[in-house]
């Protein structure tokens, strides 16, 4: 006997999602398989008369009337609304983390915070997003007005990023960033379901299935597309002045996301618009609230079975029944927000990373942001191999049942954290060394065409120094005044007409690099005392600083190989130039002194000495080492956690949707979001406490946390005790205004005509 909430999809399916593929994108999948078997029971059951008003003979009757309706023609906007919106969401978080360190200047642990705080609040609104849309504005005004607020974030963010305009760029892009959250989770619960509202159930059920194909499809699609052109953008392009292009890297896709509200617009005539009937998620939350305080007022007098069976006075008990099953469901939530935790760090910590890592590979460079490419090329490989060769296997070692699926899932996730790590280690071995403490450096630089002996006044600070060469010592204690005054006595060693240094003495500072120049063609300061900076550079390029012992009033110039002038300025003026990678030339008023590759993440000192007028002798030296460690080395965590991805994933929504009831399919999705969103709190708060000065430690001390988090997650599963969705009442379920006009709360919101 069929059921009668078989004979139409409830209100509370699953909403939508912002095209994301991780935590939310992937419930597209169960969405169509949530629908899918919704439909099909209602195919099979369907006593509605076919096409000449005689009710279907049989299955295949009825699933000749599907062959005669048109494919939905409003699809086809909404499905390009969302390719733009997926350009957009991809494309300006795949360069966030470098603009926020390189551009705004903010530390690896504040770009951090600020990435994970953005995604936090996204998904934290989600749930209001549901709730706006179900219960006041409609899918469609919620989709239409709100993406406003989301375009005008992404101006923000982009007018930020504009050097000429002259903007409080900080400021515009937390607000920017702040608005984006605010309309990406207002909207994202209503998108892939407006586009099943298309849909003339349970005729059109393949049509649908072939929908959120083309919809996982589309958000996959901008997701590369995006991931792949706005890293060249902001690194390729050069524009006001700048060495990179934020400003267009921002910029187009913030126009993709007005194209995609034009777009949608568009389409209104030939939408399909459902009027909100009530939101589920309220209505849960009534019944929890109105259990708990009855039974603070009648534990006593009243005593129950089970706490929810309090709310049985006002609610029905079919629905209590189901938020008792969803309850249980919920308990297995509790562990995932850690995997969240260590997943969407990809966007962040990994992206760091990379920056520190060598992408050159000749006429062809990686980089950074590119590296988070890796995941959807792989999810699009993963998906069909999981279904034909990873869950056989699998299922021969006796690996069936879907939580030990997503248990392995989470397990995976920790061994990348650990692979990271061990990642983070040789990277660590490639960093300098830096002054810390009671500590100070010094390095000499000798800009003659001589050899000299230095001593000092310092037990053991006494070397030799020859012509155009540098001196390294790292290792020069300061006591607790955090001043040391030394005296340096030059004496030359070879070299004809060597320059006769005076003895002159130069206070060290504490936690500092310090410099010496010797340059005896600067009549006023033949010896230049100044500070080194020799920690990696923050923006990923390479450093350089020009020490010319020449005469006055010189000028020098940085050239490419193709002979365009990147750099020009005083010969005198040794401050440090940022340049991109490559082959460069230095001229002295047009007279070549050097030529040097400049790579990735080094710091280069070019020591110039003038032999004659206008003919020179150089020297390249490396302060910092540039990247040395290929970037794909990161290959290997990108796999691993792509298959964890997949497994826990998929495996997890689809055993979840699977053990809730019909009419909690709804709020299972929001939960389900704020899964990831108490993932993101997670990476905030370990980032805040600063808990450690070696990110391999802090990598692999979330790959612990989630080794222990899949230990309780185990416990959990084990006391689960499954639900039977076919148990369930033949009764119809209540829509959440039937069922809230039933309480007696007649204040539902009123039908609304999009």
């Amino acid at each position: 006997m069929a059921k009668k909430n078989d004979n139409k999809p409830n209100n509370g399916v699953a909403q939508g999602t912002e095209p994301e593929r991780t935590g939310n994108g992937k419930s597209t999948v169960d969405e169509i398989h949530e629908l899918t078997t919704i439909g099909e029971k209602s195919l099979e059951n369907s006593t509605e008369p076919a096409g000449n008003d005689e009710p279907a003979s049989n299955v295949s009757e009825a699933e000749g009337q599907v062959k005669k309706l048109p494919f939905p023609k409003s699809i086809f906007f909404i499905i390009s609304y969302e390719f733009c919106r997926g350009f957009h969401y991809y494309g300006m978080r795949t360069i966030l983390v470098l603009y926020l360190s390189r551009q705004l200047d903010y530390d690896d642990d504040t770009t951090t915070v600020i990435f994970h705080v953005y995604a936090m609040l996204g998904y934290f609104l989600c749930v209001f997003g549901a709730i706006i849309s179900d219960s006041w504005l409609g899918k469609f005004k919620t989709i239409l007005y709100l993406s406003f607020i989301y375009v005008a974030g992404s101006a923000l963010v982009t007018l930020g990023a504009v050097p000429p305009l002259n903007l409080p760029a900080t400021t515009f892009t937390m607000v920017g960033l702040g608005l984006m959250s605010l309309g990406s989770g207002l909207v994202k619960p209503s998108i892939s379901a407006f586009g099943g509202d298309q849909f003339k159930l349970p005729e059109q059920v393949k049509q649908m299935t072939t929908f959120f194909s083309m919809y996982y499809f589309v958000v996959n699609a901008g997701s590369l597309i995006s991931i792949t052109a706005t890293p060249i953008l902001r690194d390729d392009v050069h524009c006001f002045g700048e060495k990179d292009c934020y400003s267009l890297a921002f910029g187009l896709p913030a126009s993709f996301v007005v194209i995609s509200i034009v777009v949608f617009a568009i389409g209104r005539p030939l939408y399909k618009n459902k009027p909100p009937a009530g939101n589920m998620v309220v209505l849960v939350s009534k019944t929890i609230g109105n259990a708990i305080a009855t039974k603070w007022r009648e534990k006593k007098t009243n005593p129950r079975e089970h706490w929810l069976d309090y709310a049985d006075k006002k609610y029905d008990r079919q629905l209590i029944e189901d938020v008792k099953v969803l309850m249980r469901v919920l308990v297995l939530y509790l562990p995932l927000p850690v995997f969240w935790a260590l997943f969407d760090q990809q966007g962040s910590r990994w992206t760091i990373q990379a920056a520190r890592m060598d992408g050159d590979m000749g006429s062809w460079n990686i980089k950074p942001d590119q590296m988070q490419l890796l995941n959807p090329l792989l999810i699009l490989v993963f998906i069909p191999l999981y279904e034909l060769v990873f869950y056989p296997l699998l299922a021969f070692v006796g690996i069936r049942r879907p939580l030990q699926k997503l248990t392995l899932g989470g397990i995976f996730a920790g061994i990348a954290f650990v692979v990271s790590g061990v990642v983070e280690l040789s990277l660590e071995d490639t960093y300098p060394i830096l002054p810390t403490a009671g500590n100070a450096h010094l390095r000499v630089y000798n800009g003659e065409n001589c050899d000299y002996a230095i001593t000092s006044n310092l037990t053991g600070l006494n070397f030799d120094i020859a012509s155009l060469d540098m001196f390294v010592n790292r290792s020069i204690n300061i006591d607790s005044t955090n001043h040391l005054y030394v005296e340096f006595e030059f004496t030359e060693k070879a070299g004809l007409n060597c320059f006769e240094f005076p003895k002159q003495t130069f206070a060290f500072d504490t936690t500092t690099a310090h410099y010496l120049f010797l340059n005896s063609k600067n009549t006023t300061h033949p010896l230049i005392w100044g500070q080194d900076t020799i920690s990696k550079p923050s923006r990923g390029y390479p450093f350089v600083r020009t020490l010319a012992n020449v005469q006055a009033g010189r000028q020098i110039e940085w050239r490419n190989k193709k002979g365009s002038i990147e750099h020009t300025e005083p010969a005198n003026l040794r401050n440090e130039t940022e340049l991109k990678s490559g082959d460069y030339d230095v001229l002295v008023d047009n007279t070549l002194a050097a030529s040097e590759y400049l790579s990735v993440g080094g710091r280069y000192t070019i020591i110039i000495n003038e032999e004659t007028t206008g003919v020179y002798k150089s020297n390249v030296v490396i302060i910092t080492e540039p990247n040395s460690m290929s970037i794909f080395w990161l290959i290997p965590q990108y796999v691993i956690m792509t298959l964890a991805e997949v497994m826990f994933s998929v495996t997890g929504l689809e055993f979840s949707y699977a053990q809730a009831p019909v009419s909690m399919k709804s709020v299972l999705q929001a939960c389900w979001l704020l899964t990831v969103a108490f993932g993101n709190v997670i990476v905030v708060i370990i980032a805040e406490l600063k808990l450690f000065d070696s990110q391999a430690d802090e990598f692999f001390l979330f790959a612990g946390i989630m080794f222990v988090d899949m230990i309780i997650f185990m416990f959990v599963a084990y006391r689960y005790k499954p639900n039977n969705p076919n148990s369930q009442s033949e009764a119809e379920p209540l829509t959440p205004a039937e069922t809230n006009k039933k309480a007696g709360n007649d204040n539902v919101a009123k039908t609304i005509d999009d």
